[in-house]
């Protein structure tokens, strides 16, 4: 990972001499994006609705009687529609969302893992959790029933790495097949990665992304305890509403983003299609705090400022950034300051799509990299959903809301942050 000191001294990718120096992370080609959100299961359906600014949370009955119960979850998802060789009885759902979104972004990608050299592939897949509903569930099982009654399934379900090792199955891939655990940073830093192995000819296809199923009653009730939820239970599809003065908390949701990545010239080869390129990435930590980020925003600064060097750019060539935009009032009241101080008064376009997902966790970094890519292929932004007003406290930001704006998009950001005081930034351009 790229690691810098406070004058810009660093190593790592952007420093590496096998690779050459600033500028010269080269030409990552995205060929393929599958996604499972709580916008729709596909990549054509979850860009459609982000593209309409709706917000998709509404009451929960599983989290009924708690302090927060409604959520974002994905709908009308069936394993055995959309993984083929389902086996539901054996993966925990965020595994089942992880294999669902690569066979799509295999598929688009035009790739057939049948005949691909499986030693060349990669998979690297964050997670902030893991199969915790299994593990939750199997609890119960045991306190209320006992040990007989738990099945002997548990562990390769939970186990957080299982998504990444069930996938490398499916996929025939036996070449590394990691695990991200930056919180919600994690399938960003999966990307990051997986980018770092294509150029360090570690890999010839990288399938990247995140998965996470955390809408359970116990996590619901710790993020409720945190405060870190919003209570605005009259109107749960208007409750997450990034920059917004009166946004009170994020909302709890669950997904999955995959990218099939390749070496531009690998993907040019075989005449693959290529929706964006990764130009670069950042990596940081604020060591601040456990859960709060910090006030100035020097972690993400850092982040941006690798990335922006990677790809060989100044702050002057970037004209969109996805902001992590959780919708709680000190995330995005730091962001904003950090956005502020690196672009000045004349800021690139800003939107944030946790208005309309909420906040899936450690799939939030992969999604929100896959909706980048996609904003860069149809130089389109969607809107921030949600926004009403500026929150006088917080810089401003050119905030794209109320519906999408189409815009020329050289270079886009994609911002993600996690508990921990992780930071990873994406870096993005055209795919020509």
């Amino acid at each position: 990972m790229n690691v810098s000191d406070g004058n810009g001294a660093g190593a790592g990718l952007g420093r590496d001499r096998a690779v050459g120096g600033p500028g010269t992370f080269g030409a990552i080609a995205i060929t393929g994006i599958g996604l499972v959100t709580p916008a729709g299961t596909g990549t054509e359906e979850t860009w459609t609705r982000v593209c309409e600014g709706r917000g998709t949370a509404a009451e929960d009955p599983a989290l009924s009687g708690l302090p927060v119960s409604f959520s974002c979850r994905v709908r009308g998802f069936d394993t055995r529609q959309h993984v083929p060789g389902a086996r539901p009885w054996w993966h925990d759902r965020f595994t089942q969302f992880a294999l669902a979104a690569a066979h799509e972004a295999v598929a688009d990608a035009q790739l057939d893992p049948a005949a691909w050299d499986g030693t060349r592939v990669a998979v690297i897949l964050g997670s902030a959790a893991g199969g915790i509903e299994t593990y939750d569930a199997q609890y119960r099982k045991l306190l209320e029933t006992g040990p007989r009654a738990v099945s002997p399934l548990t562990l390769p379900a939970y186990l957080p790495n299982m998504a990444a090792g069930q996938l490398a199955i499916a996929l025939r891939a036996r070449g590394p097949v990691l695990h991200t655990a930056t919180a919600c940073a994690s399938g960003a830093t999966a990307v990051a990665l997986a980018g770092l192995m294509l150029r360090t000819d570690t890999c010839d296809i990288a399938i990247a992304g995140g998965t996470d199923t955390m809408v359970t009653p116990m996590c619901a009730t710790a993020f409720a305890k945190m405060g870190a939820l919003s209570r605005r239970h009259g109107s749960p599809a208007a409750a997450s509403r990034p920059f917004d003065a009166a946004r009170d908390g994020f909302v709890l949701a669950e997904g999955a983003g995959v990218l099939v990545m390749e070496r531009v010239a690998d993907a040019a080869a075989r005449r693959a299609p290529v929706h964006a390129r990764l130009a670069g990435y950042g990596v940081s930590a604020d060591a601040y705090h456990p859960v709060a980020p910090d006030p100035a925003g020097h972690g993400l600064q850092l982040a941006m400022d690798q990335a922006l060097r990677i790809a060989d750019a100044t702050p002057a060539d970037v004209d969109h950034i996805n902001a992590h935009g959780t919708s709680t009032p000190l995330n995005d009241r730091t962001e904003a300051a950090a956005l502020h101080r690196i672009f000045g008064p004349d800021p690139p376009t800003v939107t944030a799509p946790k208005g309309v997902l909420g906040h899936t966790m450690g799939a939030a970094g992969a999604i929100e990299a896959a909706l980048t890519a996609l904003t860069v292929k149809h130089q389109l932004v969607p809107p921030t959903a949600n926004f009403h007003q500026t929150d006088p406290e917080s810089s401003p930001l050119n905030l794209v809301t109320g519906a999408p704006r189409r815009q020329q998009i050289h270079l886009a950001l994609s911002n993600s942050l996690g508990f921990g005081g992780h930071n990873a930034v994406l870096a993005f351009r055209p795919a020509a």
